[in-house]
Formats: C-alpha cells, sequence, structure tokens
C-alpha cells in the first residue's frame, strides 16, 4: 500500500456554515460492477455523516465532495476522466473546501499520475481499499494535500461495506471479485486480481436482506460468476445458488451477469429452466466466432462449442433472450476471421449484442501483438456487424409481437413516456417494454403533486416496483411497446412490496411522511442508505 502526497493540491477552507453536513454525488464510468461499488462508495460516505447533494446540485457537481469511479476497460476511459476532471477545476477554484476524489480502476492502474497530471485532485484510491475513502478524504483535508493510497490486493471484501442503493425493487449483489482468466485484450485480472468468493450463506443472507427491505429482483455479479465456487472448492456452487435463491420468499426475479462460456456447464442450465424466478435471460460474451482469434485472445473455447450451449440453453428454455459481446478488429483478425464472427453471430439469433472495437490497452498482452489492424478496416468491419444484429435484433423482437409479457415498472422513463402516457420497464426476458396506461389514468408527475403518492392509488396507475401483464402491439429492434387497442386491450396491474417500499422512500425524500423501508441506518434526505453485512443464516 502507499501513500503519496501531492504539494499541489487545493487547500481546503471551512465551509460557510460548519454545522451542515458536507454533501457529495458520485459519477460511474463503466460496468455494473462500478454501478454497485459506486453504491458501497456512497454508503460509506453517509455512514460517515455526508449527505447525497440535490439532484439539480449532483447535476451541476455543486457538491462538497464529488467522487469520478472509473473505468479501464475502453480506449476513451482515460479521455473520460480527464474530461471530467477537467470541468471540475474551475468548479472547484469557485468552491472552497470542494474536494475531488478519484477510484476505480483506472485509478488503480494510473495510481499517481492522476494527480501529477490534474493536481487539483485531492484522493486517489483503488479496487481494492474502496473502504478508505472516508479517511483519505479527511486526511487530504488536514493535511491540505493530495492522498494516494492503492491496494496490492483485496483488503475488505465489498459486500461488507456500508452500501447506498440506488434501487428498492432491485439490488446488485456480489458473488465475487476479481478473475482468474488471462483473456489477452482484458485488464480487470491485473487491476481487481485473482477471483475471491463469497461463501454462499453470506451471499444468500444479503439476497434475503434486500427481499426484506422490498427488493423483488436481484442480479448475481462476478466477472466469471460460473467460476463461482472454486475458491472453496465446489466446481457446482453456482447452479446450487441459483437454485438456493429460488427457495427464497417474495424474490420474484434472479438475474446474473457474466458467465465465461468456457464454465458454462449443464447444471447451470438445469437450474436455469428448473427454478422459476431464474429470468429466462442470458448475457453470454462471444468475443470473436472466429476460432484462430478466439485463440489468440485466449479464450479457451471454440465458437461451436459456444453455438452448443445455446442449442442446451434453448431446448431448455426456447423464448430465453440472449446478448453477448463482440470485439471487432483484434490484432491479425482476417477478412476470414471476420466472416466467422458474422457466421456465427447469424446462427446465434442474439437479442442484442454489445459490440465494441478492438483499442488496445496498455498492460494486456495483446496491446504488444503485431498486425494492429488501420482504424478504417475496423471501423467497416464494426458497421457491417451492426447493420447485421439490428436486423437479427429486428426480427427476434418481431417475434414478440402479440405476446402478454409481465414488465416490471422501473424509475427511469423512457424519453418519450411523459408525452405518450406511457411507464417503461422490462420484460420478464429483459427486453425493455414501453407501456401505455389505460385511458383516464392519472399522468405521472414528479413531486409532492405525483399521483403514485397519493393514498387513494388509482388502480391503474403502476409505481416503480409494480408489475404489468401486458400484451406486446408494435416491436423495434431494442424495445417493445404495449398500447391500448380495442382488440388488445390486456392491462392488469399487481401491487408489490418494492411498489410500497418506492412510495415510502419518496414520501420521506418530499417531507411527506416517516420512511418504513430505509435499508438500514439513519436516512439521508429520506433516501435508502445503508445495508452492510447481514447476519449469515445459512453454512
Amino acid at each position: 500500500m502507499s501513500t503519496t502526497p501531492a504539494p499541489h493540491a487545493t487547500p481546503a477552507a471551512p465551509a460557510a456554515d460548519a454545522t451542515a453536513a458536507r454533501t457529495y454525488t458520485v459519477r460511474t464510468l463503466g460496468c455494473q460492477m462500478n454501478v454497485h461499488d459506486s453504491e458501497h462508495m456512497a454508503g460509506m460516505l453517509e455512514e460517515a455523516g455526508y449527505v447525497r447533494a440535490a439532484a439539480a446540485d449532483e447535476a451541476a457537481s455543486r457538491a462538497d465532495v464529488v467522487v469520478i469511479n472509473t473505468c479501464a476497460v475502453r480506449e476513451n476511459a482515460a479521455s473520460k476522466l480527464y474530461g471530467n476532471l477537467g470541468q471540475l477545476a474551475e468548479l472547484k477554484r469557485e468552491r472552497p473546501g470542494m474536494q475531488i476524489a478519484v477510484g476505480g480502476c483506472l485509478a488503480q492502474k494510473d495510481r499517481a499520475g492522476i494527480v501529477e497530471r490534474a493536481p487539483w485532485v485531492d484522493v486517489v484510491f483503488g479496487t481494492h481499499n474502496l473502504d478508505a475513502l472516508p479517511v483519505l478524504l479527511e486526511r487530504s483535508r488536514h493535511n491540505a494535500a493530495a492522498e494516494v493510497e492503492i491496494a496490492e490486493s483485496l483488503q475488505v471484501f465489498p459486500s461488507t461495506l456500508p452500501t447506498r442503493r440506488e434501487s428498492v425493487y432491485a439490488g446488485w449483489v456480489s458473488i465475487s471479485v476479481g478473475c482468474n482468466n488471462t483473456c489477452t485484450f482484458c485488464i480487470v485480472p491485473h487491476l481487481r486480481g485473482k477471483e475471491r468468493d463469497r461463501r454462499p450463506g453470506q451471499v444468500l443472507a444479503e439476497v434475503e436482506a434486500l427481499v426484506a427491505q422490498g427488493a423483488i429482483e436481484v442480479t448475481l455479479l462476478g466477472q466469471n460468476v460460473n467460476s463461482y465456487g472454486v475458491e472453496f472448492g465446489d466446481r457446482g456452487a453456482f447452479a446450487k445458488l441459483l437454485r438456493a435463491c429460488g427457495q427464497i420468499e417474495g424474490l420474484e426475479r434472479v438475474r446474473f451477469t457474466s458467465p465465461h462460456p468456457a464454465a458454462f456447464t449443464d447444471d447451470v442450465i438445469d437450474a436455469m429452466a428448473e427454478t422459476p424466478n431464474v429470468m429466462p435471460q442470458l448475457h453470454f460474451p462471444l468475443q470473436s466466432g472466429s476460432d484462430r482469434v478466439l485463440r489468440a485472445m485466449r479464450r479457451s473455447y471454440r465458437s461451436e462449442k459456444f453455438l452448443g450451449i445455446l442449442d442446451k440453453v434453448r431446448e431448455r428454455m426456447p423464448d430465453a433472450a440472449v446478448s453477448t459481446d463482440i470485439i471487432v478488429g483484434f490484432p491479425g483478425e482476417t477478412e476470414e476471421d471476420f466472416l466467422e464472427t458474422l457466421r456465427v453471430v447469424e446462427a446465434a439469433r442474439f437479442t442484442n449484442a454489445f459490440t465494441f472495437q478492438y483499442s488496445p490497452r496498455p498492460g494486456t498482452p495483446a496491446a504488444d501483438l503485431p498486425d494492429q489492424l488501420p482504424k478504417e478496416v475496423v471501423q467497416e468491419r464494426f458497421e457491417r456487424l451492426v447493420a447485421l444484429q439490428d436486423r437479427i435484433s429486428a426480427e427476434q423482437s418481431a417475434a414478440q409481437l402479440g405476446r402478454e409479457v409481465e414488465v416490471l415498472v422501473a424509475e427511469s422513463t423512457g424519453r418519450k413516456d411523459a408525452e405518450t402516457h406511457r411507464v417503461t420497464g422490462r420484460a420478464r426476458d429483459n427486453r425493455l417494454v414501453h407501456v401505455e396506461l389505460p385511458a383516464g389514468a392519472p399522468r405521472v408527475t414528479d413531486g409532492i403533486d405525483d399521483p403514485r403518492l397519493a393514498d387513494d392509488l388509482d388502480p391503474r396507475l403502476p409505481r416503480p416496483g409494480d408489475l404489468v401483464v401486458t400484451r406486446i402491439t408494435r416491436t423495434a429492434p431494442y424495445h417493445l411497446v404495449a398500447d391500448r387497442t380495442e382488440a388488445t386491450d390486456l392491462f392488469e396491474v399487481r401491487r408489490t412490496r418494492s411498489g410500497d417500499a418506492w412510495a415510502a422512500r419518496e414520501r420521506a425524500r418530499l417531507g411527506l411522511g416517516a420512511e418504513e423501508h430505509s435499508h438500514g441506518g439513519a436516512p439521508a434526505a429520506g433516501i435508502p442508505v445503508v445495508l452492510g453485512l447481514p447476519t449469515v443464516r445459512r453454512a
């Protein structure tokens, strides 16, 4: 562990009101693991007495502490970070006492280089010592110097830390951190270390605690979830964990991300198919359809094995939606290699694909490989792949026309929801669905006049966390629409504990009543705050 003071850090100054709690905001760059890490950062800050900045202040970065949780996977990760820091530099000059902290994968990688390039940064901390954030902020204020502390190995398992959950109806639960794979394009194992698995009892206790507080959906997180259990000697642990989640009363939806095709076994497919609350949805990273490129990537499977697993998944779950990750332009990729990727994509029939143009990441073996492809070649192939996947996604969506779906209403809305009188959510297979409300149903608004908070709640108006059963009337490649028509007017709202928890949180936030569904700890401005490690109830 290293601590590096920087002489050019901006000195802290007393706040205008020394008795007021300091405010914070956390900006997240990157994957679901980063999103969940940001929830831990927020939880620790709130436990230390900070309060989250108001929405308008967050949008304008008017907070006493701004934390940026970084990603190092993509080429533009550094430019995103320093773009953010550049915007904050002027704001910090105007706000004496403001502090800026940088954490996450890029912080783990670049270390003191961040302060050297942006000397107005106060704190830099890595992926292995999230728990140090509040202490480093106080130390930086006291010393009027930057604090850089990077641990070389995991100090505290993140799930034992206080957590400020962004959602009351759905939550992330980490089952492992780190990765034992050696993919040549990936820097994650270097930054997050070898895989460390939590005990099943700890995972299930956290899931049960979330459900007790109102959540009905949980996503199990890991860099390679289906290798879960290797550390404690049980290669069937992930399938057992899925089945155990099926026994938790009140848990209606279980998802997981991401599995590795090389370790994907039949017992996991069986557990998915036979556990009713495990959703018929799979994110299954392909990366390339060329066996030659897969070898160069050190992806220990080949295209036919990948497609064979999908055949088994669809044999057991015919309506399963499958998404993927694909890299275009890996060093040495030929036109023949790329055509193999197109062939596999056509055969796989993905619901959607996250497609990326290869970019060399310093510190990875692939960055030093010969035959790096010209940008124009990669771009042209990328466009062909996107066009193919757009067509397949449109065809896959079209097959949903007329189907009955159950939609978990989300807190975030579609861009046109207000004008089209719709709410937005996810079907069981994770497809995005825009649902038109019945004629005469109140229009959704924000603030104290929100009709979803009324004591006499209109039965036609679902809240975030409630479930709606409806029928698909229109499709697009990456979303579905359920409008009200005379021919198909199916619209059934099921109230849930999650909807109740959302309403209680919003009432407390707006000062309309006491919150009954906080995640432990003292609520800050009526918002759910902390979920620490629950009592372990299963061995």
